[in-house]
């Protein structure tokens, strides 16, 4: 149980409850998923294009690096102030006329909804769109109550009048094509029929008729939250579509349900999140709806305002140390559209209301590693990188994944060791049963010749240690290496290796080995390593510096200045900056120039 004072009352569950886990673990899952060949298609041609949109307005910013950073040192202000955040954030809201709640975890939040929508009598709510409301499981409960929640998110609606799940953070329905949207719109949908077209534009009018009169005849709102503002007591919702706003203002009764972790500090970081979110998540400038509410306005907006504060295993995760950054997520998804990993297994594989890589760090710590429909999850990644080098608020995922795939190690190791203690345990009394049985003294427990039995390693320790021996000398790892041609003259005739015995084996279950090539990284740097200032060169355009006399690079270019100033290490770096000094000394020039005219330069800005 963690240590960590959040300020709630009473004694917490340590781990979280809800959607966060299915009985199929994800190997078996993502197994299954590899066969829909439709949804890849899908998830594919879609990431495929919020990708090309994020890049294109990111690369508009010259601040982005300095963005990130910023959110990055907020988020970490957070997670270390998060106890006195949390205490005035519940003052402002209560003192703006809001009604605060605290629940330990999904059971709670459940009740605790349910309950409020009971005293107000009704049988029908709007939701809009909520990550929290998906992981406590609110939609299924309130169904259990005899309540209807209607989803006004268009993608969420989708999903729900299909029976399905969410498959991504942003897009719930991603794994759906036009004409499957279509179809479950003429089945599910009242007032369409075979008439509705696949068109995009027609659907989300068919949409738009439906909801309507949601809008207009539901009393109760339930929303989520992308940030609180533990300064003034607001809350903020982004989003695209305008469900969002109607659901904010129309109904008498909000609820709201929110993460601990999603507060900030002052009113002035929205600032900076309100840049990274739509750049990262939709690839906008900005999101189209941007609604926020401090408390209870007479006359403007609901009547009544209640926030559920959602604790659900997060005071478990902050109190890790290497893994309490996966709760500086902002719920953009830009992780999810750069992993292979996730576009080819699909989120229903991943069995969480949080899919992809950032789902394979926070569902496990919201439940426990120890959680067997979890402790795979760690593993569903390549450690490719790209999730971390898009997040907007730097959360290192690849290390947290390393950080909770040695956590599952030890903990199976911890059951190993317990589980043989306990089988010797039992042979000894056996043993002393039967001396005593004989009349025989029998050996105590730690008798010398029990001593001698030592414990066997199994495959993987074996396999472990052998690696761990020659990785960690460069000698060994360069006579290892000499190994290469051997095994590129044995693999060569069949292609490379699609069968291995053993625990290797477990690889060639999923792919298949390449033929190794012809020498090794480290013999190619022997070779190649020293001609490293004219590949610089030629990579800023100097190519005639590059090929000079004696293939030296002068000083005095900018290349020269790399190779005087920068250690191999830092030469990215330093290529970056003297490029940005050398553009920007140029732009200087261009500008003081009287033969360029400010339309040529608007032009330019513009194009």
């Amino acid at each position: 149980m963690t240590t960590v004072d959040l300020g709630m009352p009473g004694t917490r569950i340590a781990y979280g409850s809800g959607n966060l886990y299915e009985e199929t673990p994800f190997p078996e899952h993502a197994r299954a998923e590899l066969k829909n060949t439709q949804m890849r298609a899908n998830i594919g041609h879609a990431t495929h294009t919020i990708r090309g949109k994020r890049a294109r307005v990111v690369g508009e910013l010259p601040d982005w690096q300095d963005l990130r950073d910023a959110g990055s040192a907020i988020k970490q202000e957070v997670g270390a102030r998060l106890p006195e955040l949390l205490e005035q954030f519940e003052a402002n809201v209560t003192a703006r006329g809001g009604v605060v709640h605290w629940a330990r975890d999904a059971a709670e939040a459940n009740r605790i909804v349910t309950d409020l929508v009971r005293a107000k009598g009704v049988e029908e709510v709007i939701k809009v769109k909520s990550m929290a409301t998906q992981e406590i499981g609110l939609n299924e409960h309130l169904e259990g109550q005899g309540i209807k929640a209607h989803e006004t998110d268009l993608a969420e609606l989708i999903v729900q009048l299909g029976e399905d799940k969410p498959s991504h953070i942003l897009v719930p329905a991603i794994h759906k094509n036009r004409d499957e949207i279509r179809e479950i719109f003429s089945r599910r949908m009242p007032g369409t029929g075979k008439e509705l077209t696949n068109e995009p534009a027609v659907l989300a009018e068919a949409a738009r008729s439906y909801l309507r009169e949601k809008f207009l005849d539901t009393t109760v709102a339930i929303s989520g939250a992308n940030f609180g503002i533990a300064e003034t007591g607001t809350l903020t919702v982004v989003e695209s579509e305008g469900n969002g706003r109607m659901c904010l203002t129309l109904p008498k009764t909000l609820i709201t349900v929110m993460g601990v972790e999603k507060l900030l500090p002052r009113f002035s970081d929205l600032e900076v999140f309100t840049q990274l979110l739509p750049r990262s998540s939709t690839g906008e400038r900005m999101n189209p709806y941007t609604s926020m509410w401090t408390g209870v306005t007479e006359g403007d907006g609901p009547e009544e305002f209640h926030l559920i504060l959602l604790d659900n295993g997060r005071s478990a995760v902050l109190g890790d140390p290497a893994g309490r950054s996966a709760l500086h997520c902002i719920r953009c998804s830009a992780c999810l559209n750069v992993c292979p990993v996730y576009e080819h297994a699909g989120g229903h594989a991943y069995g969480s209301t949080y899919p992809g890589p950032i789902g394979a760090i926070l569902s496990p710590q919201l439940t426990g590693v120890a959680a067997e429909q979890n402790n795979s999850l760690p593993y569903a990644s390549s450690l490719c990188g790209r999730c971390y080098e898009v997040c907007p608020v730097k959360i290192d995922i690849p290390s947290i994944l390393v950080h909770l795939r040695d956590e599952d190690i030890r903990t199976k190791h911890g059951q190993r060791d317990q589980a043989a203690t306990q089988q010797r345990s039992t042979v000894i009394e056996a043993r002393q049963a039967e001396a005593e049985a004989a009349g025989v003294t029998p050996e105590p427990a730690g008798h010398p010749a029990e001593a001698k039995k030592k414990k066997v390693p199994s495959e993987m320790d074996l396999l472990m240690k052998a690696a761990g021996t020659v990785m960690s000398s460069g000698t060994r790892m360069g006579l290892a290496e000499r190994a290469l041609p051997l095994g590129r003259g044995a693999l060569k005739p069949f292609g490379g290796a699609k069968w291995l015995p053993g625990m290797v084996g477990g690889w060639t279950q999923e792919r298949d080995i390449p033929v190794p090539p012809n020498q090794s990284f480290r013999n190619w740097w022997k070779n190649n390593g020293e001609n490293t200032q004219q590949r610089v060169a030629e990579d800023l355009g100097d190519t005639q510096l590059a090929v000079s006399a004696g293939g030296e690079v002068p000083a005095s270019s900018l290349a020269g200045e790399i190779h005087q100033h920068a250690a191999w290490g830092a030469e990215a770096q330093a290529v970056a900056k003297l490029r940005a000094e050398r553009d920007q000394a140029e732009g200087a020039t261009t500008k003081d120039s009287p033969a360029t005219s400010t339309g040529e330069r608007e032009g330019e800005q513009n194009a």
